[in-house]
């Protein structure tokens, strides 16, 4: 390695090594879709976004008749809302497993990870969220011994 001599050769040497930014590129199907999958509890979601009126799908239903309780519609809507995207892209998405809340959160994750691969300028809003980030809690196993995960069974001295 050469020896270096000044304060301008070191700034320049550590410049030249440092790695550059992964570059993000927008990832496209065939149909011009964008494709991820996201995942919560025990849900899993296949998400396909593409240009559109707006229209979220879940399931073959309307993403409103699929989710009944409001909380989940708004779940759902986060990405989309948080990138002042409404009523720009078309949402399909199949999802199974877990229950309904774990399955909006898969949504959402799905949704947030498509919205990257068709526009990375979105990236920093949605990872300033918090909806690129896989929430990795799961239900803990039982064990054996125990009524449930960590609950004993009642102790009695007699």
């Amino acid at each position: 390695m050469a020896e270096l001599n000044s304060l301008q050769e070191l700034g320049a040497a550590t410049q030249a090594a440092a790695p550059a930014a992964p570059v993000h590129v927008q990832k496209l199907d065939a149909q011009g879709r964008s494709y991820a999958t996201g995942k919560r509890k025990n849900a899993i979601a296949r998400v396909w976004v593409k240009p559109g009126s707006g229209k979220i799908t879940v399931n073959g239903k309307e993403f409103a008749a699929y989710f009944a309780r409001p909380v989940l519609q708004m779940i759902l809507q986060q990405p989309v809302v948080a990138t002042n995207r409404v009523g720009q892209y078309d949402i399909v998405a199949t999802v199974v497993g877990g229950g309904l809340s774990g399955q909006a959160g898969a949504v959402r994750h799905g949704i947030s990870k498509a919205l990257t691969y068709f526009e990375p300028e979105l990236r920093g809003v949605l990872k300033k969220g918090g909806f690129l980030t896989r929430d990795s809690r799961v239900v803990e196993r039982k064990k054996y011994g125990r009524a449930k995960a960590r609950r004993s069974f009642q102790f009695s001295k007699r």
